[in-house]
């Protein structure tokens, strides 16, 4: 058995129209089954933000212009971004395993993944989805659902869900299976759906689970050697954008927490990426993290770039 790594990616390197991501997951597939060949057993997760707002606008917009299309729960998009994203990544990593005469299967699982419902998120609902509306409208639909709506940057008001943390991935024993059994898993898509514990057995509610939080849980309980997280930069930085920003090659966990605590990390940006790494370390004393660009990846799994995130 090959090391284990749990590969975080980015939504928004997937892009935001089925087109432009079935051209953007050839360099995603392509990074993946050069770690493949280097004798790593991939697990995949991703976000989905761009993906999972596109088919609850296209929803809502027909439902309300229309009314001949159902209104669509937010769990059922979330299942279908993992649906058509997992396939669009089969076809791109299937096709490159067969170029390169790598006999081995891809496989997506449909992921449900457990949410306390007295997390304090669900209290303070912060995630944008869907479209703008005035605050009369924004008024009315909330009059008419359970929905919240908060004002989004002066642009309008826009509904919100809360971003509770992981607590178990009910899929995780066929993840578990699949990976022994050798295959390129995709999983956790989004996040993963968030569903609830209730009396005979979970149900679906309206929350996004951060891609980043998911992929460490992920990571943690299948035992990964290493958390990779994928992003748009090559390396960590202190000071970001500013004259003297630093590019980290490496930081220790008592170095992360200090940097976290003088604020150096965006909060809808690296602060979840960081914050998860922490919590992967923290219980996988002799695993590792990193974080480093899609692009990067097989030379920082080298040890030639990308910042390390270690104990």
């Amino acid at each position: 058995m090959g090391k284990r790594l749990v590969i975080a990616l980015g939504g928004n390197a997937l892009g935001n129209t089925p087109k432009k991501q079935l051209e953007l997951v050839k360099t995603t597939a392509s990074t993946i089954v050069d770690l493949v060949e280097e004798g790593y057993d991939v697990v995949v997760g991703h976000g989905n933000g761009p993906q999972v707002g596109m088919v609850n606008l296209a929803f809502e917009n027909s439902y309300n212009s229309t009314g001949a299309t159902p209104e669509m729960p937010f769990p059922e998009c979330g299942a279908m971004t993992q649906g058509y994203i997992g396939y669009h990544l089969q076809q791109s990593i299937g096709r490159e395993l067969k170029k390169r005469g790598i006999r081995k299967s891809v496989v997506t699982v449909i992921t449900q993944v457990e949410v306390d419902k007295n997390d304090p998120a669900f209290q303070n609902p912060t995630k944008p989805i869907g479209s703008f509306y005035t605050k009369e409208e924004a008024e009315k639909i909330a009059k008419e659902t359970d929905y919240t709506f908060s004002e989004d940057a002066g642009r309008g008001y826009r509904r919100v869900v809360a971003s509770p943390k992981p607590v178990s991935i009910i899929e995780l024993e066929t993840v578990e299976r699949l990976v022994s059994d050798g295959c390129v898993v995709i999983t956790v898509g989004g996040g993963g759906i968030p569903v609830i514990k209730t009396d005979d057995w979970y149900e679906g509610v309206a929350a996004v689970i951060d891609k980043d939080w998911a992929s460490s849980k992920l990571a943690l309980d299948l035992r990964a050697d290493m958390l990779v997280i994928l992003t748009a930069v090559e390396k960590v930085a202190v000071n970001f954008k500013k004259p003297n920003q630093q590019d980290l090659d490496e930081m220790s966990l008592e170095e992360a927490r200090k940097y976290i605590q003088e604020g150096h990390f965006a909060k809808g940006s690296m602060l979840p990426k960081v914050e998860s790494c922490i919590d992967y370390l923290e219980h996988m004393k002799d695993g590792k993290a990193l974080i480093t660009s899609l692009e990067k990846a097989k030379d920082a799994l080298q040890g030639k770039t990308g910042t390390v995130i270690h104990v």
